[in-house]
């Protein structure tokens, strides 16, 4: 495979920066198996974030880089996943563990807990990388966490950013893969890193998938890249709001309600129905999403591409309505073989649905 191809892989959609680009392109032109890591904390169902996700991942994998998924327990507990219940937190990690092992069958699972076992040095580099910032840095870092400022936090999460920075060291990998949300920590890395003599790694951010509902109004009067990642930040898919969230392991009448109600303004931007069947649905080139609706609205309609979607919901031609049904199932059947799967192995299932995330 060429490096374009590689490259074109990587950066494929929800991947929104590479920091740098330059710096992937002579990663593929002088490694033929870079490796790539993305975490996740421990907290519960997963929805369709996870699974763009997991597209991600094999994304990476097509192109010919060791994949990872780590798990990360400690930084579950530290975050106070599933109430802090350490028991709690490694169940949901071995859902995970096989969430990821059905999705990904090409990556590699690693948990916290394994990597940080007897390992002296790993301790001793959190302190070494700790010495090189400030808690005022590490603070506007707890973004990462979900928490900010004025949440009261823990000693134990202010541990958090450093340690998550030192996982990469530690995985040693070429490429940290994660969410927008975790651009800061990633920033403050590559930052510290060249201090220490550590060899320095390749940060990619992917887009975030919204929440079905309308996203609250800001209420800062900023207008910078800050305050709009911030927004994009608050606006995300959450567990925390499992109405405006669509599981996995949902079933498809599920799926129909919550899309049927989800926020559907006439506009491309800030609207999350479009933006599923943008990143999950024609992510398949060859993706052709069926509508159905009576003769009188216009008859039964298809369209394989989203500009044709996008291009007839804008001009009026397709009905806030009938894009939700289109759209609702088709999600079904995306997430229908994870379901069906789980359905046949409910262990997981009948804990996660009575956890408390």
């Amino acid at each position: 495979m060429d490096v374009q191809t590689k490259l074109d892989l990587a950066l494929r959609a929800p991947t929104c920066e590479a920091v740098t680009q330059e710096e992937l392109r002579q990663l593929f032109e002088t490694k033929a198996s870079p490796s790539h890591y993305i975490g996740f904390e421990a907290s519960g169902q997963l929805h369709l974030g996870y699974l763009l996700l997991a597209m991600k991942v094999n994304d990476f994998a097509a192109a010919g880089v060791k994949t990872q998924v780590y798990l990360a327990d400690w930084h579950s507990f530290i975050n106070k996943k599933m109430g802090g219940d350490w028991n709690a937190i490694h169940q949901v990690c071995d859902y995970f563990k096989e969430a990821y092992g059905f999705l990904c069958p090409k990556t590699k699972i690693v948990l916290g807990s394994d990597l940080y076992h007897n390992n002296d040095e790993y301790w001793m580099d959190v302190m070494r990388f700790s010495s090189h910032t400030t808690i005022a840095r590490v603070t506007r870092c707890l973004s990462i966490m979900g928490r900010s400022e004025k949440d009261a936090l823990s000693t134990a999460q202010f541990f958090y950013p450093p340690m998550q920075a030192v996982d990469i060291k530690h995985l040693d990998v070429d490429i940290a893969h994660a969410g927008l949300d975790q651009r800061k920590v990633h920033m403050l890395a590559r930052e510290v890193y060249p201090k220490l003599g550590w060899k320095n790694f390749i940060s990619i951010h992917h887009s975030l998938l919204p929440a079905l509902a309308e996203p609250e109004k800001s209420i800062g009067g900023g207008g910078d890249n800050a305050d709009k990642l911030e927004q994009v930040i608050a606006a995300k898919m959450s567990k925390s709001k499992p109405d405006s969230a669509i599981f996995i392991h949902d079933s498809r009448e599920e799926i129909a309600r919550k899309v049927n109600k989800a926020y559907c303004p006439p506009v491309a931007e800030g609207n999350p129905v479009l933006e599923y069947a943008k990143h999950l649905l024609f992510r398949e080139p060859k993706f052709v999403l069926e509508i159905s609706r009576p003769e009188k609205y216009g008859g039964d309609a298809s369209f394989d591409s989203f500009e044709k979607l996008e291009a007839a919901y804008l001009d009026k031609k397709l009905h806030a309505g009938d894009l939700k049904s289109g759209v609702a199932a088709a999600l079904d059947d995306l997430v229908k073989p994870v379901r069906a799967h789980f359905e046949k192995n409910s262990k997981h299932l009948e804990f996660l649905r009575k956890a408390v995330v």
